[in-house]
């Protein structure tokens, strides 16, 4: 059942917004509500009932501010909305809304608040209330971190509710009958001798109404949607190949743009010449940008052939030119001067250290490209006085904000569009191509210019996951699992991100040690520390962050010691684990893959464990070795979520992230020579295949009180299991992404 019953003014407005802090913002600011930013753009014969909700004669809009790149965002987003406000979920219509700060993320001040407290109970708690007053002033709307249910579960329904007792008081008032009389089913009030309203016909005598306040939320035995399995709103558009996308944009009049940036990312243009591709057909332009030179033309085939004959004279990248240098600076990174984090430092590491039979190894983990299926693109038109948007984006008001500045206007007078995405995994919080469109359509206003990136622009240019590097020294006694220190070195994700942003990043940046230091295990002398590496290539956040690569570096470590003291992976793990819905996790995935010993006969499992974005998530991997090679047969995961919102997008979305984070770990990586990304399209960054796909079972854990998503969680254990089921079938031990360097697949 949900911790908020009733809905404040504030919550209506802006969602969870009690916020601690004020002395800090100025209460007036921290507790001000945003204004509805639809109220301003109704049209005739429409109203607004709150910042989510719109109704014209046509219907009801519902505002999904969250991002959706393929993950059915728009779907719960959605499902929420209709549960409270009596609206057929295949009824319903949804649109992503204007930038706001009315629509803050309230769930990410939980996660951003581990900069500052990084522990549970009152200090945490009085850290995420100051994190959340500086977002909600800020106004900071963003999709990521897993954070699109609990940041919408209680403010959506709630948004719902409000919305229904306004209508239905609209009604009560019209036909002359006391509220309390009147009910709502099917987008319509049902008036006590029968008589339906529709919600549409109520427009005109809602639109000047005071919004009805503190309005009870349904008991979940009420719950029509949640917690049932649903059809996802878009699964028609999807199986039909009539979904649009940003890059299927069509605004009249636009024209079509390519781009060539220095393949060493971030270095200059000392020259060009661009007589060639100026003489080839459809060819209107060319246009120098920041770090290189757009064509435009006529359509994107010839646009992409005019920039290729584009001949550049690139300057040299920033950071260093290969691979033995980025891992050499990670190297000497663990230092006491570049010590960012000890966020875990139980009992007497040093003492426990000092004697012989320390356990001692590093671990490895590679730059990683997003590579969603759609490439970045843009459409932008600028005018005198405004410019508008079109694109897939995350962030859109750091977009919004972004084109002001470099158009020269005020934020205001930019109106963006967010539109569906072909994927994403932490690629479109990034907004470069935006601001290059923008540079583009600045020479040539009043016209759309729609840029898109060519394959290999769009992954020799992306902002990488992290390069990390992980030391373990450890020790056992007695069958048991006595000593783990692990240190962990990787450049800030957070710092480089949030730096093209503008943004300053205060204290240590978590993520360099996400996914570790939160380990649920009561070893006796037990210690995390984090690293900060100097900026090498410009990283940003990658599905799960830190945690894709500190679940492995922790789990592969752990699983070390427990080979040594001669003890069972998950047995060991079950009696180390101190938290009561961790362990419920590690038995629920200890029973559906009947976890007895070891296999044998060329079969191993492995298990890991890994808390990340609030869920506890733990998975177990059977392998078999083969003549052709070892292949993944099963996968079993259990996680513990609060509360499953849309049982079969759940398992979706957990079997994505197992097929996402087995693939890497196996294939990929994103390495430099002479500072360039050398994979620069999917033939040399070969996720899994889908005849390598194993059998996936999911099991979603209810036992939490709060509500958590799980987009991401699900990837930072595969790894780590993976390595232990290789380790189990064949005893060689893993300690380098990706593994198929030392392994062969079938």
């Amino acid at each position: 059942m949900s911790r908020v019953r009733t809905i404040t003014r504030r919550a209506f407005l802006v969602g969870s917004a009690a916020v601690a802090g004020g002395v800090a913002f100025g209460v007036y600011t921290v507790r001000k509500p945003h204004a509805n930013p639809l109220a301003k753009g109704l049209g005739a014969g429409q109203a607004a009932l709150t910042p989510y909700v719109r109704i014209d004669g046509d219907g009801v809009t519902l505002i999904t501010p969250r991002a959706d790149m393929g993950q059915g965002a728009y779907h719960v987003q959605a499902a929420l909305l209709a549960e409270e406000l009596d609206v057929a979920l295949e009824d319903i219509r949804v649109d992503p809304g204007p930038p706001s700060g009315a629509y803050w993320n309230t769930a990410m001040a939980e996660e951003a608040a581990e900069f500052m407290v990084p522990s549970q109970g009152i200090m945490q708690a009085g850290a995420a209330n100051v994190v959340g007053a500086a977002m909600k002033v800020m106004g900071l709307q963003i999709t990521g971190g897993s954070t699109t249910v609990p940041d919408g579960f209680d403010k959506l329904r709630a948004a719902g509710a409000s919305a229904r007792e306004t209508l239905k008081a609209a009604a009560a008032a019209k036909a002359g009958v006391p509220v309390g009389e009147v009910t709502t089913e099917a987008r319509q009030v049902v008036l006590p001798d029968g008589a339906k309203v529709a919600y549409a016909d109520l427009v005109a005598d809602v639109a000047g109404m005071e919004v009805v306040q503190d309005v009870p939320l349904r008991d979940p035995s009420e719950w029509r949607y949640i917690g049932k399995p649903m059809r996802r709103i878009d699964v028609v558009a999807k199986s039909t190949g009539t979904q649009a996308y940003g890059i299927d944009a069509e605004i009249e009049g636009m024209v079509h743009a390519a781009i060539r940036l220095n393949p060493a990312q971030g270095g200059p243009v000392n020259g060009f010449d661009a007589s060639e591709a100026e003489a080839m057909r459809g060819v209107k332009a060319v246009v120098p940008v920041t770090g290189g030179v757009a064509v435009v033309a006529d359509n994107t085939w010839r646009a992409f052939r005019a920039a290729e004959a584009v001949k550049v004279e690139w300057g040299e990248a920033a950071f260093p030119a290969s691979m033995e240098e980025h891992w050499a600076a990670l190297g000497r990174a663990f230092a006491d001067e570049a010590q960012d984090s000890r966020n875990r430092d139980d009992g007497d590491v040093e003492g426990a250290l000092g004697g012989d039979e320390v356990i001692e190894a590093e671990y490895r983990a590679p730059y990683l490209a997003h590579a969603p299926l759609e490439p970045i693109n843009a459409v932008v038109r600028v005018d005198d006085d405004g410019a508008e948007v079109w694109t897939g984006t995350q962030i859109p008001r750091f977009v919004q904000q972004n084109v002001a500045q470099v158009a020269g206007l005020e934020p205001d007078r930019v109106v963006v569009h967010v539109l569906m995405m072909g994927g994403s995994f932490g690629h479109r919080l990034e907004d470069e191509v935006v601001k290059q469109a923008t540079e583009i359509a600045m020479t040539m206003k009043g016209t759309p210019v729609k840029l898109t990136y060519s394959r290999e622009e769009d992954m020799m240019h992306d902002f990488p996951r992290q390069i990390a590097m992980g030391r373990l020294r450890g020790r056992v006694a007695e069958g048991r699992v006595e000593t783990l220190d692990l240190s962990i070195a990787m450049p800030s994700v957070m710092g480089s991100q949030m730096g093209r942003q503008g943004q300053p990043v205060p204290g240590p940046d978590s993520q360099i040690v996400a996914g570790a230091w939160n380990a649920p295990f009561a070893i006796p002398n037990h210690r995390v520390t984090g690293y900060r590496a100097p900026e090498l290539a410009p990283v940003s956040s990658w599905r799960s962050v830190g945690a894709s690569t500190n679940g492995f570096f922790y789990n592969a470590a752990l699983d070390e010691l427990i080979h040594a003291a001669g003890a069972d992976p998950m047995e060991e793990r079950l009696r180390l684990c101190d938290d009561p819905l961790s362990r419920q996790v590690l038995e629920a995935v200890a029973e559906m893959s009947s976890w007895n010993g070891p296999l044998g006969d060329g079969r191993g499992r492995g298990v890991a464990f890994v808390q990340s974005f609030g869920v506890r998530c733990a998975e177990v991997v059977e392998v078999s070795q083969g003549d052709r090679g070892l292949r993944i047969d099963k996968v079993w995961v259990a996680a513990e979520v609060g509360r499953v919102v849309d049982p079969v997008n759940f398992e979706n979305h957990v079997q994505g992230a197992v097929i996402w984070g087995l693939g890497h770990a196996m294939n990929c990586e994103t390495t430099y020579a002479d500072g360039r990304a050398e994979q620069d399209n999917y033939h040399a960054f070969e996720g899994m295949r889908i005849w390598q796909a194993p059998e996936i079972m999911v099991r979603g854990l209810e036992n939490g009180a709060g509500v958590t998503g799980v987009g991401e969680p699900p990837v930072p254990p595969a790894a780590p299991a993976l390595a232990g089921a290789i380790f189990a079938a064949t005893g060689q031990r893993l300690r380098e992404m990706p593994f198929s360097k030392f392994v062969e697949f079938a």
